[in-house]
């Protein structure tokens, strides 16, 4: 079972989930599910498909929003952004240890006006440390 953390009071992250963490996101109110884990990264682990099969079964909403070893495109950060818009309810984003998640957050709040440092505290009080990319958050909401 997975640690879901807490960057908002609407998004949560995590490392890689299995099928057993989707009864859990969905009694913490999860209404949608993005996977920012590309298939086969890690072949052992749960891939896409059975985790958007157990989030089906369970009523709940799946993204996949893949984000490899390229980094961030503006593409990724655009679908972030319209799944955090779209969605009522609460986001659970995963990734192997939940890191690329939690800048995939913080680029999508930073295009859509979010404080720069409010972000990098929520980050860092939900244990993840966005300095790598504060460059690109900068940038974006100074857009």
């Amino acid at each position: 079972m997975s640690t879901f953390r807490k960057l908002s009071e609407s998004v949560l992250a995590s490392p890689q989930i299995d099928k057993a963490d989707i009864s859990l996101a969905k009694d913490q109110g999860i209404t949608l599910i993005v996977n920012n884990r590309p298939d086969d990264e890690e072949p052992s682990a749960p891939q896409g498909d059975e985790i958007a099969a157990a989030a089906k079964a369970a009523g709940l909403a799946y993204l996949a929003i893949p984000i490899g070893h390229a980094g961030f495109s503006e593409p990724q950060i655009d679908q972030m952004v319209t799944a955090l818009s779209d969605t009522d309810g609460k986001v659970l984003a995963y990734c192997r240890s939940g890191t690329r998640s939690t800048f995939l957050w913080s680029l999508a709040e930073a295009k859509i006006g979010s404080d720069p440092d409010e972000i990098a505290a929520a980050a860092m009080a939900a244990g993840y440390d966005v300095s790598p990319i504060r460059p690109m958050i900068d940038m974006l909401a100074a857009r």
